[in-house]
């Protein structure tokens, strides 16, 4: 069974990546299983300083789903690829980095710095306020997008675009970060929500509101990889959000991703992107598709 893929220029030997921010910054999930067999490690975002994220608590749990304001922590570009990304090399995991900034500037300045760096990608994630347009979201602008692609460049690195599905406007903003140069489209980042405390009456998230992931949001991803599928036949797409079985892999690939990330699941089990994976292999095996290629976008038929 032929489990590659290809994502913009870059051939992945499988279909089954982790999100950014759920696996950690290196080699944390090698305990769990062999990383050397996903498709990629992609990595927690990263700017080109440290940042220390946002007051606690960051994160509460919404039924099955989960509600995070962890504020993109991490330690900046430099000491990640001083101290993370070699270990997790060293593994056999292919690794997309994931790089975020405030400003169009910040993330030049994490592309100059990312540039050389052994990884296969890196994924852009324009889902960040952009403080020179009083604090919106760069990917709910098609503008604020090109100009992330566009800056990103500095890296030298194939570019994949992390969006938003909290816009009415995202394929416009798909078409901008395509047209800027984005490699591939990765769909989709967090939904807004909120969760109130009602023991203390107050928000259960020390920044107020937060992103929600999880089960539910499946079907909102979903639809944003069949639109932008129908809207874009020819591009790349990874497809994230709401993946905790094998078959919702499946779903995904039907409605028009080219590779999957999975994300929250992990939190709860580990070992989840390997037991995803191999549920997707077995209902390929029981439905006679010997290469995973032919599922993407057959929802289109």
């Amino acid at each position: 069974m032929k489990t590659a893929v290809q994502v913009g220029t870059r051939n992945l030997r499988s279909f089954l990546l982790t999100a950014a921010g759920t696996a950690g910054l290196g080699d944390e999930l090698a305990g769990y299983g062999d990383v050397s067999a996903l498709g990629a490690v992609v990595t927690k975002s990263l700017a080109a300083f440290a940042w220390e994220g946002n007051r606690a608590p960051r994160v509460a749990a919404a039924g099955e789903d989960m509600l995070n304001a962890v504020g993109l922590a991490g330690p900046g570009v430099e000491a990640w690829r001083r101290d993370y990304l070699p270990p997790l090399r060293a593994r056999g995991a292919d690794v997309v980095a994931s790089i975020w900034g405030r400003t169009v500037d910040e993330f030049a300045q994490a592309a100059v710095a990312m540039h050389g760096a052994d990884v296969l990608a890196l994924e852009v994630n324009a889902s960040c306020p952009n403080l020179e347009s009083r604090a919106n979201i760069f990917a709910h602008s098609a503008v604020a997008t090109s100009a992330v692609v566009t800056a990103a460049k500095e890296s030298g690195l194939p570019l994949w675009v992390k969006l938003s599905p909290n816009t009415p406007d995202l394929l416009p903003v798909a078409e901008a970060a395509l047209s800027a140069g984005a490699d591939a489209l990765v769909l989709v980042n967090t939904v807004l929500g909120l969760s109130i405390d009602i023991e203390k009456r107050r928000p259960s998230l020390g920044n107020g509101g937060g992103g929600l992931s999880g089960p539910g949001i499946l079907p909102v991803a979903l639809r944003a990889v069949y639109e932008c599928r129908r809207a874009f036949p020819e591009s790349s797409i990874v497809g994230v959000g709401g993946v905790s079985r094998g078959e919702d892999v499946i779903a995904m690939l039907m409605a028009g991703a080219n590779a999957v990330e999975v994300g929250t699941a992990i939190f709860a089990d580990p070992r989840a992107p390997w037991r995803i994976q191999r549920e997707a292999l077995r209902w390929m095996s029981k439905h006679g598709v010997e290469d995973v290629q032919d599922l993407t976008g057959v929802a289109h038929a």
